[in-house]
């Protein structure tokens, strides 16, 4: 599907209109929301996915970007499912829009809901999310590689990973890490990666693998520690974060022994049947959105891949990231029985 970029007008002009004092004829009205707008947030609160939808949420409503406002609602039942369904549902509604993560690939995977990507209407591409092994400050373990030693010389499960949600991403990267370690670990699934920090923080889980929005603030308030980032290379933002210490400072997993990499979709969809003009709006409007001061906050303070883009290429990558979660659940084994 090729989405324009942005808007184009037609504009009519008139040979001497000024001469003879004549109005200009106004331009045919770009489309635009007649209605609040539902931004669907198919994720539990306090997530990375949630804090990017009320951030966006309140920069068009600080730079009157829309006239009419935005309204989040969170709709994670059945792993995202609930939301996912619901815009499904929304056929020729665009009045509302769904920000995404990776449960658009791998909710209806693991669940065989009856649901793909391929239901929505793509917008636009805001970022990518990156993904960070944590663990409780308290803990002896400064390095990866000394935490990855301390699981090989436990027993099976001794280990308890915390996570969103079951047979998603969180727990895909565990999968990946059992591998690498030849150790099981016990996983367990909670609603939101911010239940996940605080369960991380009083030490009823050993460790996470959380976006860095999703932990930051415990990182600031030293009661949590960043091992390193599932990416090829390190993270290039080197403003000081927690002490003396920046995001450019953590090592990537795979400098530490785990050949492990993932990166998240950070984008938004609208209902089936969007109209090119309604698309156009949206991306214009998100456009916006990226760049204000806020947003740019937000990607210093999340460590965020800033990559946003829209139209086919946008398309493309969804594509390629729905083949390529369906290899990981495949090797996992979360895909659903047919």
């Amino acid at each position: 599907m090729s989405v324009p970029t942005k808007t184009r007008y037609a504009f009519a002009a008139f040979l001497g209109a000024a001469a003879f004092g004549l109005a200009p004829v106004s331009a045919t009205a770009a489309w635009e929301p007649t209605r609040p707008v539902e931004l669907i947030v198919p994720a539990g609160t306090g997530g990375g996915a949630d804090q990017m939808a009320r951030v966006v949420q309140g920069i068009i409503s600080k730079h009157n970007l829309m006239k009419q406002p935005m309204i989040v609602v969170n709709k994670s039942g059945g792993a995202g499912g609930e939301g996912f369904l619901d815009v499904k549902g929304s056929r020729n509604n665009p009045h509302k829009l769904i920000i995404t993560l990776s449960n658009l690939f791998t909710t209806p995977l693991a669940t065989g809901i009856p649901f793909s990507y391929k239901d929505l209407t793509p917008v636009t591409m805001m970022a990518l999310d990156e993904f960070i092994l944590w663990v409780n400050a308290e803990k002896p373990y400064k390095t990866a590689k000394e935490y990855i030693d301390a699981i090989k010389a436990a027993p099976d499960g001794q280990f308890r990973m915390g996570g969103t949600g079951s047979k998603q991403e969180d727990q895909i990267i565990t999968v990946a890490l059992e591998k690498a370690t030849g150790k099981k670990l016990t996983y367990i699934p909670y609603k939101g990666g911010g239940e996940v920090a605080v369960q991380l923080v009083g030490n009823h889980i050993d460790s996470s693998v959380n976006n860095p929005i999703e932990a930051v603030a415990q990182w600031r308030g030293n009661k949590l520690r960043p091992l390193c980032v599932f990416d090829s290379k390190k993270l290039a933002y080197t403003d000081k974060v927690a002490g003396d210490q920046t995001w450019a400072d953590i090592p990537t997993c795979k400098s530490q022994g785990l050949d492990v990499e993932y990166l998240m979709l950070r984008g938004f969809f609208m209902a089936p049947g969007a109209k090119p003009d309604q698309v156009a709006y949206y991306v214009d409007l998100m456009k916006k959105v990226r760049e204000t001061p806020e947003w740019a906050q937000l990607m210093k303070d999340g460590a965020f891949n800033q990559t946003a883009i829209s139209g086919d290429e946008y398309l493309k990558w969804v594509d390629a990231a729905e083949k390529t979660h369906e290899t990981l659940m495949k090797e996992a084994g979360f895909v659903a029985a047919k």
